[in-house]
């Protein structure tokens, strides 16, 4: 059985979650002792997601990518819902067991809900946000009732069902049939997601705030990453925020999961936006 988790580390947070993640310690690299990269993977996903852009990063320095609660190797508290502002806590908290100072921060898709909601909070530490195929929009009411559905359908019939039918809508159509083998290690990924965990998570993200105010008034360097064949999160519910320290990039061909549908893009991308943080 493959790994579904990149995560090298374990920590009990001060909150009780067990928290697994990758953490490549303190490198040589452009960013300063302190600081480091931090990426949140997507729903049903794991830190494994980011397996392929992993290497690209390196030169950075440090790199950290958790499992998210529910997910991955991370506990799954016994919980009706987990808020977004319950993800933002446990990264305030591992930042803090891990002594971060400055966090350039990446979210995909429901770790951009997490990231925003870490970004509202404003402990001191974020330096950079990046939302890749996410958005500050809050779920409309047709996606309100699609998250209940997807509670009761996990409810009923476990997790793995309820991946085999959400992974392939991830993908741009044209890639379905040229990359089976990732749909498969996404599905692979997704099965180790705790369903009572999933459920919680799917409740969290129905009742998100609207955060697109924290996105346009944050005074950040901004990296807007979207997929011109994302049918879950369209271009247009990403780029919601403009100006002179925000980057909006469309990445052609791309559904919403960039990190296996065009990796090397990506990561040039996640690496150029930290690079000119730092080296001026």
């Amino acid at each position: 059985m493959k790994k579904i988790s990149l995560a090298n580390n374990k920590v009990t947070l001060l909150n009780g979650l067990e928290a697994a993640y990758y953490d490549s310690g303190d490198m040589d690299g452009i960013m300063p002792k302190g600081t480091a990269v931090i990426l949140l993977h997507g729903y049903c996903g794991s830190s494994a997601y980011w397996e392929k852009i992993l290497p690209a990063l390196h030169n950075l320095g440090r790199i950290v990518i958790p499992d998210l609660r529910g997910h991955g190797l991370s506990s799954a508290p016994d919980e009706e819902s987990y808020a977004m502002e319950t993800f933002a806590e446990d990264l305030g908290l591992l930042a803090g067991e891990l002594r971060i100072d400055k966090i350039c921060l990446f979210g995909h898709s429901l770790g951009g809900y997490a990231a925003l909601a870490y970004a509202e909070k404003n402990d001191g530490r974020l330096k950079t946000l990046g939302l890749v195929h996410s958005t500050a929009l809050p779920d409309g009411a047709e996606a309100k009732q699609n998250r209940d559905k997807a509670v009761q359908a996990i409810q009923a019939e476990g997790i793995e069902p309820f991946v085999d039918g959400l992974v392939p809508k991830l993908f741009a159509p044209h890639n379905r049939e040229e990359m089976k083998a990732a749909i498969e290690r996404v599905m692979e990924i997704g099965y180790g997601t705790n369903a009572a965990g999933a459920a919680a998570t799917a409740r969290g993200m129905k009742n998100r705030a609207d955060r697109s105010s924290v996105l346009e008034g944050l005074g950040l360097p901004r990296l807007l990453i979207a997929g011109s064949e994302d049918g879950v999160i369209p271009a247009e519910k990403t780029f919601t925020a403009e100006g002179a320290d925000v980057s909006q990039v469309l990445l052609d061909g791309c559904g919403h999961m960039s990190m296996l549908e065009s990796p090397g893009e990506l990561a040039s991308r996640i690496v150029a936006f930290v690079r000119h943080q730092f080296v001026k």
